[in-house]
């Protein structure tokens, strides 16, 4: 339930992006966003947190998960940072080369990561033995509505919205588009969709196959899962999918998120040579540069859940305050746009409110890790106020 729940979020800010994407179709997306409906200081604290937090650290948690799997798949004597780091200056050297390079991986990445989740679904539904009490949920140890209880559903969704996240960086390459109030518009809607089908149909899968105690003590149930339906030759394909799944995520945002550090070097709120784009590559390879070197950097400082929690806390705030935008273009610009959000503002206001107690029950559950996320970006404004300073006074 919390994962179709979470996917309902998902979709309805997908919704919204797509109109703010057909309104600002610019290179930066959702800083644009920002940047044009709040000031310029929102903006500015948006990409310095996510070169800080969000970004660096999503790509960080999920290189150390490759990181894992990989090490269990082969067996190397080596740490699980030094794996990650290596992940991520590969995945950097690829973007380097060229928008074509790093989507055509993206887009393999991609096939492979659907065919290993697929591969899940029907394996562990066809051959894996049914759970004899899957049916049946565990005892509760405090009733639905009690604090406790919400408590625990808001943090379940910490890490079921950490999962879902990824689709608003497409909005980030909307300038590079030739048709961006089309595809990205497409894009979001069924990437979205057919992400939600797939991670709901795996949740019911690992109900299914493991029972809900069964589930609540694997640390890793997709492998439990596979080994049920194929013996050990399951658990290390999947193991396999996940790590490649793990790759396809770290892909998508070293070929999208620096393109936000770009418009906020055009913006001058950053340094100008971060706007160059490589004559022969097209790329701006400082910003891809400076991207990776920041994931690699958290990769090798923190840990997982660390990570994880500061970056949802600080990563849900942008997200309100980005579905709240569109309350502003709908009062300053009445007329159309090439998408409309249907049920607006309903739809808009449950988006909203979703991200709000997301950032609540993630500071609820985890208040010094958030404490860490918020102290980053407060400061950013002393930043901001250097760079807005030096852009005046600037010829």
């Amino acid at each position: 339930c919390v994962w179709l729940l979470g996917g309902l979020v998902a979709l309805a800010g997908a919704l919204v992006y797509a109109e703010l994407a057909a309104r600002r179709p610019a290179v930066g997306g959702q800083y644009a966003y920002l940047r044009d409906a709040w000031g310029p200081l929102p903006a500015f604290l948006y990409g310095w947190s996510l070169l800080l937090v969000i970004q660096s650290g999503g790509m960080a948690a999920v290189a150390i998960t490759f990181a894992r799997y990989a090490i269990d798949l082969t067996g190397a004597g080596v740490s699980e940072g030094a794996v990650a780091a290596a992940a991520l200056g590969l995945l950097t050297a690829i973007n380097c080369l060229g928008v074509r390079s790093g989507a055509t991986l993206q887009s393999a990445l991609m096939v492979l990561k659907i065919l290993a989740i697929a591969g899940l679904v029907l394996a562990g539904l066809a051959l894996a033995p049914a759970h004899p009490g899957y049916a049946s949920p565990p005892p509760s140890a405090a009733p639905l509505g009690s604090l406790t209880t919400l408590a625990a559903i808001g943090a379940a969704m910490t890490a079921v919205m950490f999962s879902y996240g990824g689709w608003q960086t497409s909005s980030f390459v909307a300038g590079e588009m030739k048709n961006p109030q089309r595809d990205l518009v497409r894009g979001l809607l069924l990437g979205v969709t057919g992400v939600v089908i797939l991670y709901a149909a795996v949740a019911f899968v690992c109900v299914y196959a493991l029972g809900p105690a069964g589930l609540a003590r694997s640390p890793t149930p997709a492998s439990d899962v596979m080994r049920l339906a194929l013996g050990e030759t399951g658990a290390t394909l999947i193991a396999l999918g996940i790590a490649i799944s793990a790759l396809g995520f770290l892909s998508q945002g070293m070929l999208t998120t620096p393109r936000v550090y770009f418009a906020m070097a055009e913006d001058g709120l950053f340094f100008r040579s971060i706007a160059t784009v490589s004559p022969r590559t097209h790329v701006p390879i400082l910003a891809v540069l400076l991207q990776g070197a920041a994931a690699i950097a958290v990769a090798l400082s923190g840990t997982y859940g660390q990570i994880l929690s500061y970056v949802v806390s600080v990563d849900f705030i942008w997200f309100a305050l980005t579905g709240a935008a569109l309350f502003v273009y709908r009062a300053r610009e009445p007329g159309g746009a090439g998408f409309r959000l249907p049920l607006h503002p309903l739809i808009t206001g449950f988006f909203v409110a979703a991200c709000a107690l997301v950032v609540v029950a993630t500071v609820w559950n985890n208040p010094i890790n958030s404490a860490i996320g918020f102290a980053i970006v407060l400061a950013g404004v002393p930043a901001c106020l250097f760079w807005m300073r030096r852009r005046r006074s600037a010829p």
